[in-house]
């Protein structure tokens, strides 16, 4: 017993620390779950349901048997459901579908979801196919084997395309299930299936709660989500549950002359517009920046009026806007955001333009006697907090992080760990200062800048992988840079080695690339390695199981805007065993490099403005190409020429991984930080690379676009 006391008072910091990111993040979380459930006055439930259980209430059959596709007979699809306590089966609600962009899941609509709760609308979020825990992969979207380019018009020009599957899918994500036989069917026998990405199947299911009104329903989506809101709207068009209105936060338009039939019509339609959308669709194929040039294209004023001559319409105006024409759902408007593609889904302006038209459209329904819930709130569209639960979320996140570093205190005190703990090797001729080490830096970053934008985007779409094995459609770009850059630091490696050995000169030994230890400098310590990796394993665990608590306890996981760290379903789980070697492999190199080649002067510092002397230079080194690379495509963007990677190259080399930049940016700080971290405290890079690789990996396994 004083043994054990001892023990914890030794190691007392460790165990204030490990208290107060284990009470921060709790508490932040159980205040997120507060927010999202009205403090009570809001029901959240998560689960699945089955594609072939749901029965259509109109008695409508449009497109199979149905009206929806059935990837297979027990595919199911995974939801989060906001109901407001005042939606009873005697008091039915509004209710409204919410769709997100690729690579997001249900949670990425969550800032909509809780101001139309609050409102007392029902709230359906859904994991598209191919997202988060749903078990039907994004091919199941359909696609075939040709693009167009332009907006599907008359006489656009049909190209044929090949290459691997996700590259097909990719190509065909504008092109929509009610679109002409044209567009949607080639000549090898492929066709589109489900442009909706399960958002059909869902809004069926949404109109057959007992608390919803069927007749007072919408659908609102943001990118990927966009499309599949125009062929839910599309596929119900004409029915007595056709939606209300749609909004779409950030969509690409289409002329009429693209749909299959001219009795498709969409019900009060908002447009959310990024001014600076790095994807060129959703600013009609424009190089420039958003502007007023749009105003006056034949497509923007078919939009808005139905027709594509006469002047040039108006932002953030409502055409169509008397309450004959509501009702009839022919209003429409275009509200331009000053933001970006990514940040459109918790854009405050664009939330309360948002609010203003749902309750509109529900306002204005044409059938006699039904009530608005959302008309009877009290709450002004200015009234949100969508942003404080996010924040709150944000900061739960970074303290499950913090809390991996007492636990690594506390694990390395165990005799079998304690060798895992070391010093960084003191050679101080061999630590690098001044040019030197910029020299080294700028390469580093100069490569990394170069080698992203095309390696990314040829590993996202057309590099050979076997894609029943290497699922993950974004992870597939990463693993094909890792690759590039792990044969560019190999290279950079072995070819100075015999130089110098041909020359004389001296040599880097394993221990200062941070392989080994300084006592057997000449061998990798693979003991060392299987220790840290060990070590690493219990840290990212025991943040895992603060995951898995939070999302039983509170239905949140670990994110800020863009999905970050959540549980995995054992397929997902295969998946990031997949992609762990690679991403392992890269950054046991990268830290090498940055950590042991490139180790400044400074790097063993004592205290704490010895750590952030050393961790500014490893934070630059990590991720300075990309900061170089957000440079060169905003600056331009921002001063109206259009994004920069597409002017210098074309828009195949923009769209995804550059607007990916934004969120990618911060994580590789939180890296540099645990890796400095790390290296301080071992003397090696093998558990801070560890680390990283287990954090990467699972960011982009745990829940983004899956064939």
């Amino acid at each position: 017993m004083e043994e054990k006391t001892n023990f914890f008072k030794k190691h007392l910091k460790a165990f204030i620390v490990l208290f107060c990111s284990l009470v921060v993040t709790f508490l932040s979380m159980g205040i997120s779950h507060g927010i999202q459930t009205g403090f009570g006055n809001i029901e959240v439930t998560t689960g699945k349901f089955e594609i072939s259980d749901v029965t259509r209430t109109d008695n409508q059959v449009i497109h199979g048997e149905n009206g929806y596709y059935h990837p297979s007979e027990d595919a199911n699809i995974a939801y989060k459901l906001y109901r407001p306590k005042t939606a009873t089966k005697d008091n039915k609600a509004e209710a409204v579908l919410l769709l997100h962009g690729y690579q997001n899941d249900h949670e990425t609509s969550a800032a909509y979801a809780v101001e139309l709760a609050r409102r007392g609308v029902v709230v359906l979020a859904i994991d598209e196919y191919g997202h988060g825990t749903t078990d039907v992969g994004a091919a199941d979207r359909g696609y075939v084997s040709q693009k167009v380019t332009v907006n599907y018009a008359d006489g656009v020009e049909i190209k044929d395309i090949g290459g691997q599957t996700r590259y097909k899918v990719l190509m065909n994500f504008s092109n929509l299930s009610f679109f002409n036989s044209q567009f949607t069917t080639s000549s090898d026998g492929l066709s589109l299936k489900d442009s909706s990405m399960g958002g059909v199947a869902a809004y069926a299911y949404l109109s057959t709660l007992e608390y919803v009104n069927p007749t007072m329903m919408a659908v609102s989506g943001h990118s990927m989500g966009t499309w599949a809101s125009w062929s839910v709207a599309a596929l119900y068009s004409g029915t007595p549950i056709a939606p209300r209105a749609v909004v779409l936060q950030c969509g690409e338009l289409f002329y009429k002359s693209a749909y299959d039939s001219n009795n498709i019509t969409f019900n009060n339609v908002l447009l959310l517009q990024a001014k600076w959308d790095e994807f060129n669709y959703f600013r009609d194929y424009i190089k420039e920046t958003v502007n007023d040039s749009l105003l006056d294209s034949p497509l923007r004023k078919e939009f808005l009026t139905g027709s594509q001559t006469g002047d040039p319409v108006k932002w953030n105006t409502t055409y169509q806007d008397s309450d004959a024409e509501w009702a009839l759902g022919k209003a429409r408007r275009m509200e331009l955001l000053y933001t970006n593609h990514r940040l459109t889904t918790h854009d405050a302006h664009g939330m309360r333009v948002a609010m203003d038209w749902f309750q509109k459209a529900f306002e204005t329904t044409p059938l006699v006697g039904m009530t608005s819930h959302m008309k009877d709130s009290t709450l002004a569209s200015t009234n949100q907090v969508f942003m404080v639960k996010e924040c709150l979320v944000l900061l739960a996140t970074l303290s499950a992080i913090v809390s991996m570093f007492p636990i690594f205190h506390l694990v390395t005190e165990i005799p079998f760990f304690k060798s895992v703990k070391g010093h960084i090797v003191n050679r101080p001729e061999k630590a690098k200062s001044g040019w030197k080490w910029w020299k080294g830096a700028l390469i580093t970053i100069g490569v990394a800048a170069v080698t992203y934008p095309f390696c990314t985007q040829l590993g996202h779409g057309l590099f050979p992988l076997p894609e029943n094995v290497f699922r993950m459609t974004i992870g597939n770009g990463f693993l094909i840079w890792y690759l590039i850059c792990i044969i560019i630091m190999l290279c950079t490696t072995i070819i100075p080695y015999f130089i110098n050995k041909k020359k004389n000169k001296p040599n880097a030994d394993f221990a200062d690339m941070g392989l080994a230890r300084e006592e057997n400098p000449n061998k990798i310590d693979w003991k060392l390695f299987g220790k840290s990796v060990l070590v690493a394993l219990i840290m990212v665990a025991f943040m895992y199981i603060q995951v898995v608590i939070c999302e039983k306890a509170f239905m949140l996981d670990f994110r800020f805007i863009w999905p970050f760290f959540k549980g995995f379903t054992w397929t997902r789980l295969l998946q990031l065993l997949v992609y762990l070697p690679m991403f392992l492999l890269f950054y046991i190199l990268n830290n090498s490099k940055i950590f042991g080649s490139l180790r400044h002067k400074d790097a063993d510092a004592e205290g704490c403005k010895g750590f952030f002397k050393s961790w500014w230079r490893n934070a630059l080194c990590m991720c300075g190409g990309i900061l170089i690379l957000m440079l060169i495509e905003y600056i331009p963007f921002f001063i109206g020429a259009g994004p920069g990677v597409d002017l210098l190259f074309s828009p195949t080399f923009g769209g995804p991984f550059m607007s990916l930049m934004i969120v990618f940016v911060p994580q590789i700080i939180v890296f540099s930080f645990i890796c400095t971290y790390c290296y301080r405290k071992t003397g090696s890079v093998y558990l801070g690379a560890t680390i990283v690789a287990l954090l990467a990996c699972w960011i982009v396994t745990g829940g983004s676009a899956m064939l």
